[in-house]
């Protein structure tokens, strides 16, 4: 044993011999890695897998198919919008509708018709097209219009549990119409209804009342119209209409005698005898959501409806027997004065 003294000695001397001092230093160090080598593992290395482990779990679960796309049932919805000239309302259309539809697990297809002939607009020929378009494919329609979009989910897009059409923009919520015989902005009809009706006149040239000759229709045929019942929202609040009266003026033109013909129920034209040309088709992708764009040329009987453009000679043509409306087929009072006539109610 050294005493004090004599380890102090000793170690001056061993640090005045620099080889030793190495000799010591690397001693040291061997002997503290071989402390290190021999001492027991930790458990971060389970922990570590552990986790890899877990992460992989949440990976396939983000991956795997969404539920609600499985719950789809079997029938399968073609929406139809008849259009020109509304790009505006067409690009806020495909995705809140695709949205809204999804969100109740409905099965669809948008279909844009798209009129690019140079008469007059023809809504009801352009979802007789739309229908045999997609008839194959779909077993029921919704006529949409590109400027109405449901805001109220309570508002459902399913197949009709019944037969007859179900009027899903009902006079009691549609922001501006409200008379009872209204089947206006969106109706939903099945496949075999609508081909009972022969679909939809193609005398409406223009704006408005094809959908009060097509209400006719399906009263002829015994089909009633079912609508929503217990809708937590009213006329204020059901719907977004955006329309622009102002940029988007509609075609209210009456020539000839459109208007003596177009007030009577049309027994001559229907989905039979639509005549028109498809040119083009192409698909179209709005913020991730698609739809069809139908090109569509319509052909008009200048003999039969002259105003399906009014820029030629208003003199109105002489009609055959056959052509002449019989008396007692006034399809509906003035539509105007109706929904002028239910404003002033409200006002007072």
């Amino acid at each position: 044993m050294f005493t004090l003294p004599s380890r102090k000695i000793f170690f001056l001397k061993l640090l005045n011999r620099p080889a030793n001092v190495l000799i010591m230093c690397i001693f040291i160090s061997l002997f503290f890695c071989c402390l290190i080598a021999l001492s027991p593992l930790s458990s971060d290395g389970c922990q570590c897998e552990n986790y890899k482990h877990k992460s992989n779990v949440k990976h396939v679960q983000l991956r795997s198919e969404p539920p609600q796309l499985l719950q789809r049932g079997p029938h399968k919805l073609a929406v139809l919008v008849p259009y020109r000239d509304r790009f505006e309302e067409l690009l806020r259309f495909i995705p809140y509708m695709n949205k809204f539809l999804s969100h109740q697990n409905i099965n669809f297809k948008i279909f844009i018709l798209n009129q690019i002939d140079n008469y007059r607009f023809n809504r009801a020929s352009l979802i007789n097209v739309g229908f045999l378009k997609s008839q194959a494919e779909c077993d029921y329609i919704a006529m949409h219009d590109v400027d109405l979009l449901p805001i109220n989910q309570e508002l459902s897009y399913q197949y009709p549990k019944k037969r007859g059409p179900f009027h899903i923009a009902s006079p009691e919520l549609h922001p501006r119409y409200h008379y009872t015989t209204f089947v206006g902005g969106i109706l939903l009809i099945r496949r075999e209804d609508f081909l009972l009706v022969d679909g939809m006149s193609n005398k409406y040239w223009g704006w408005g009342l094809e959908d009060d000759e097509f209400y006719v229709r399906l009263k002829e045929a015994g089909l009633n119209v079912s609508r929503p019942v217990n809708i937590s929202t009213g006329s204020n609040n059901t719907f977004l209409h955006i329309h622009d009266r102002v940029r988007r003026k509609r075609d209210m033109a009456k020539c000839f005698n459109q208007k003596e013909v177009t007030r009577r129920r049309d027994k001559q034209t229907g989905l039979h005898n639509v005549k028109y040309s498809i040119e083009e088709i192409k698909e179209i992708t709005v913020d991730g959501a698609s739809a069809d764009i139908l090109n569509i040329r319509l052909s008009c009987d200048r003999e039969l409806t002259p105003w399906c453009s009014c820029d030629a000679d208003k003199a109105v043509p002489k009609l055959s027997e056959s052509q002449i409306p019989k008396a007692g087929s006034v399809i509906v009072p003035n539509v105007k004065k109706t929904v002028r006539g239910v404003n002033k109610k409200r006002k007072k």
